[in-house]
């Protein structure tokens, strides 16, 4: 299976906007790409500002239905096990594996999995989207902060993929103003350093404007990161 796996440091560091970056980039180019969102919560709070849902902004660029981007579904703004259990379910990590396999249609198509918060958020109390990583055997991209603190979260981010075995293809600092300040500059190059990692940089974009989203994200070498699957 070909595709990307796109995660972030945490909550809100950017990676929806960096997943839609890549997928405006990859739809421009004409590659057939399928995105993926394996589980989305929070369906009960409208999104703040320009920007819409995941489900929704996936599915606009990419000419599939809502539900077909993100088929589990839950209202509340909480961690998926416990976003499933108020609902009176439990997550099924084979089926999840299979709905993502079954996109890839023997490798004619590449996927683009957007996760759900950080490598370690639980989809089950015994399962985290580590495991699912792993399951799916994709390269991460790293969607992280370019401000405070971006460092420490950066650094054991990479450290909780590749402890279990998982491929970094790069680390994208997402809403990278267009005058950096020193800090900015230096978490980028401190990253890369210590991290030993190729960091790219995505610009601040105001809303969901597919042209300029496949600008942005035609700036990073997504097709190399494609090519080494």
């Amino acid at each position: 299976m070909r595709g990307l796996f796109v995660t972030g440091t945490d909550t809100g560091a950017g990676k929806t906007v960096l997943t839609g970056a890549l997928l405006a980039a990859m739809v421009a180019a004409g590659v057939p790409v399928r995105p993926h969102k394996p589980v989305l919560t929070g369906l009960e709070e409208p999104p703040p500002g320009p920007w819409p849902a995941d489900d929704e902004l996936l599915a606009g660029l990419s000419g599939m239905t809502k539900e077909q981007v993100a088929p589990l579904r839950f209202g509340p703004p909480a961690s998926p096990h416990l976003a499933a259990e108020l609902a009176g379910e439990e997550l099924d990590p084979d089926a999840i594996v299979a709905a993502v396999r079954a996109l890839a249609e023997d490798d004619s198509y590449p996927v683009l999995v957007e996760g759900v918060g950080g490598l370690l958020v639980p989809l089950r109390h015994d399962y985290l989207v580590r495991d699912l990583v792993r399951a799916l055997g994709l390269p991460v991209v790293i969607a992280a902060r370019p401000g405070l603190g971006t460092i420490n979260h950066t650094l054991l981010t990479l450290e909780a993929a590749r402890g279990h075995g998982i491929e970094v293809a790069a680390v994208v600092l997402s809403g990278w103003p267009e005058a950096p300040t020193a800090i900015e500059r230096s978490n980028r190059d401190t990253i890369a350093a210590i991290g030993e990692v190729d960091v790219f940089t995505l610009p601040t974009l105001s809303g969901p404007d597919p042209a300029a989203l496949a600008r942005a994200g035609g700036q990073l070498p997504w097709r190399e990161w494609l090519a080494g699957r």
